[in-house]
């Protein structure tokens, strides 16, 4: 396959250049060492000069502080080439049919949505499970609510965006390494508010009180290290400033710890910025969110980086010599909380945008990514006809391609098609492939598929009803309750996709034969479009009654003691039952 031969090059790429980056770091090690050695050995010499020993501490440590940027930069480089061998490592193992032990997103799954608990969108082995590939948990809540939309407005702009994202793997799969890199302890949403409610305490007169001590500190350690002034100036200097700094230590300690859980966030929300921005999209939803990150001349990623700068010298505050000497002779603490501010002044009503595009492509990544993987797909052509759905060799996605067997579909609107067969023949298995493609379709996605010309529908099913003990409601009434919920909908808006598989079950046979009929002939008279399975041949005689229902089966067939399915939807309805044949080969009776 071509994807895995993508990935498997991606693989060799990014362990040779991990392997390059460790010569680099082993070499940086030994130089900080000698620096280390060596500055500790000059000051030593000349401890009788404390003036020299001072200068060449200062030059040993601004050194080793230029080495261990160096080095910090190339650990991130490295630790980003080994998430990208494995973000490959984990799309061969996807491709191979291994992604059990992914998220599964059950924890979207609502029994009272339109379609979420029928379909195998969520859970284990479901459609989310395969193809969720966000790094961000904003990013898997935002796909989650792309796959529950119902949205059946924008599909081209939606496909397009999809298309141009599945020809630059490269771009995704740095933009996927980059974000697996964020580890957070606040959510984005509760950062955004922090922001937005942040009062700040600090006023330009404190910005100038400590460029001004600052400048004085400057001067007063100058003439000391020149022995014009006594050492003892410089010590009563550093109390004074020691204790203009606690006057508002404990704010800004307040403020400290709210942004020390943010900056590693804005860090790497700043790398994925700079990734969108720098990016030339065609398509125009990607340029729609491109360019909500613009803000006259200035980057969002820039000023994201200033933000993180900012948060970095404040957390200089930890270090006990930067606390001492930084605080005593330049303010340090104020002079960065005030910088701090002046940026949460000035961007927070920003940030929520900027925040939302990064989760935005975080989220379709994973739809760039789904359509890359699979380039034998097709995106459904959007027609708007009397056609409903019309798919040549429509399968099943998440079934295996040597196990997989399609069919041909051709739904007009307003057809309502009954579909019967034996147990274990397909009919399930069928009705989650529709309810998928028109999901699928409406989000932008390649479908299953040879061909596909489909007039946007929104998806209603009825196929996973559950009783309630908390709730206190059986099994039937809970199957009453959806089918209502499916009446009121459609009689509403009567722009749905109707799915339904053996309802009624909680009921006797004859009442369900009865009840059933009535059902379907009430979807037909509100002008229904959709599939319904069942095992009662009883109700195939609508189609004999009303014009729009179509009997179709899929069928069983028993030879020399075997039973043989092709999985194959076919006209008419189905004369082959096998229960009684299934209890005897299985020795149950």
């Amino acid at each position: 396959m071509e994807n895995t031969e993508f990935y498997n090059l991606q693989i060799a790429k990014f362990t040779q250049e991990s392997k390059q980056i460790f010569k680099q770091l082993s070499v940086l090690s030994v130089l900080r060492l000698t620096v280390f050695l060596s500055t500790v050995g000059i000051v030593y010499l000349l401890r009788q000069q404390w003036q020299w020993a001072f200068l060449s501490g200062l030059i040993g440590t601004v050194i080793f502080l230029a080495l261990l940027s160096r080095y910090t930069d190339l650990k991130a480089k490295r630790a980003l080439c080994k998430r990208l061998i494995k973000l490959n490592e984990e799309e061969i193992s996807i491709n191979n049919g291994q992604y059990y032990h992914r998220e599964d997103g059950i924890q979207f799954q609502n029994s009272n949505h339109y379609y979420s608990l029928d379909i195998d969108l969520f859970g284990k082995g479901s459609f989310f499970q395969y193809m969720n590939r966000t790094n961000i948990n904003e990013g898997m809540e935002k796909l989650s609510n792309i796959l529950l939309a119902n949205n059946i407005n924008g599909i081209e702009n939606r496909q397009q965006a999809i298309k141009e994202l599945a020809e630059i793997p490269n771009w995704t799969q740095l933009y996927a390494g980059l974000a697996q890199g964020i580890k957070t302890e606040y959510k984005a949403s509760k950062i955004i508010t922090w922001l937005k409610e942040y009062k700040p305490f600090l006023r330009p007169f404190h910005y100038w009180l400590s460029i001004s001590f600052s400048a004085l500190s400057t001067g007063i350690l100058a003439m000391v290290i020149l022995q014009y002034m006594p050492i003892k100036v410089a010590g009563y200097w550093l109390l004074i400033g020691l204790g203009i700094t606690g006057i508002y230590v404990k704010r800004i300690n307040i403020l400290s710890q709210n942004t020390e859980r943010t900056k590693n966030t804005f860090r790497q929300y700043a790398l994925l910025l700079d990734q969108i921005e720098n990016q030339s999209f065609t398509s125009e939803l990607l340029k729609t969110q491109q360019q909500k990150l613009k803000l006259g001349d200035v980057k969002a990623s820039k000023i994201f980086s200033e933000f993180t700068k900012a948060l970095d010298a404040l957390d200089n505050r930890n270090n006990f010599i930067s606390a001492i000497f930084g605080n005593g002779y330049f303010l340090w603490d104020i002079l960065q909380s005030y910088r701090v501010e002046r940026w949460i002044i000035k961007y927070a009503d920003k940030v929520e945008d900027w925040f939302s595009v990064v989760v935005f492509f975080d989220a379709f990544n994973s739809l760039g990514t789904y359509a890359y993987n699979h380039k034998d797909y097709v995106f459904p052509k959007i027609i708007n006809d009397n056609t409903s759905i019309k798919a040549n060799e429509l399968g099943h996605p998440l079934l295996q391609v040597d196990k997989r067997i399609a069919s041909n579909l051709e739904l007009n609107k307003n057809e309502f098609f009954i579909v019967t067969g034996a147990n274990m023949a397909g009919k399930s298995t069928f009705l989650r492939t529709v309810g998928l493609h028109i999901v699928m379709a409406n989000i932008g996605l390649p479908v299953c598929a040879k061909s596909s010309h489909y007039t946007p529908i929104k998806l209603i099913t009825s196929m996973r009803t559950t009783d309630s003990l908390k709730d206190d409601s059986s099994y039937f009434f809970s199957e009453l309750t959806r089918l209502k919920f499916i009446v009121d909908t459609i009689t509403t808006e009567d722009n749905y996709f109707v799915i339904l598989d053996e309802i009624l079950k909680g009921t006797n046979s004859t009442d369900k034969a009865i009840g059933s009929k009535k059902f379907v002939e009430r979807l037909v008279n509100i002008k229904a479009t959709g599939i319904i399975a069942t095992h009662d041949l009883s109700l195939t005689k609508i189609e004999d009654e009303l014009e729009p229902v179509k009997n179709y089966f899929f069928d069983a067939q028993i030879i020399n003691e075997e039973l043989y399915f092709d999985y194959k939807l076919k006209k008419g309805v189905c004369s082959n039952m096998n229960a009684s044949f299934l209890l005897k080969k299985m020795e149950i009776v």
